[in-house]
């Protein structure tokens, strides 16, 4: 298994730049399968919503249909995929990031009872705390 940063799969997605573009599908398309998926590990799905919001000012609809290809397809693995698909159905709904509802979901599944914060866009999760 080989891991992807964040800039190669951003380069696949968005395809504006030609060069890093090619590069970045051959590469996809010839070394990641369901046998040998790509690695995606949780700082790069963060990042990926990250810059398609604010560098390439993606709206949130097309960011969640973005994350949900990448969460089902069998030639990438992505690390805490349960934990991203639980946050991506609360980013849905939510007013928050999806980052905050990744965040929470982890600190969920390795046994914390609630996350505290003072973002108060988190005020609809019932997995946050407001300090």
């Amino acid at each position: 298994m080989i891991g992807i940063d964040t800039n190669v799969l951003i380069r696949y997605i968005v395809q504006d730049d030609p060069e890093q573009s090619k590069k970045a599908v051959q590469f996809i398309e010839e070394n990641c399968g369901k046998n040998v998926p790509g690695f995606i590990n949780s700082i790069v799905l963060c990042e990926i919503v990250w810059v398609l919001k604010r560098a390439y000012g993606y709206n949130k609809e097309l960011i969640i249909m973005i994350l949900k290809q990448i969460l089902i397809t069998t030639e990438l693995e992505v690390e805490n995929s349960d934990c991203a698909l639980l946050a991506l159905r609360d980013y849905e709904k939510g007013h928050a990031d999806f980052t905050d509802y990744f965040i929470a979901e982890i600190n969920r599944e390795r046994g914390c009872d609630s996350t505290v914060t003072f973002d108060q866009k988190t005020s609809d999760c019932r997995q946050f705390k407001i300090l």
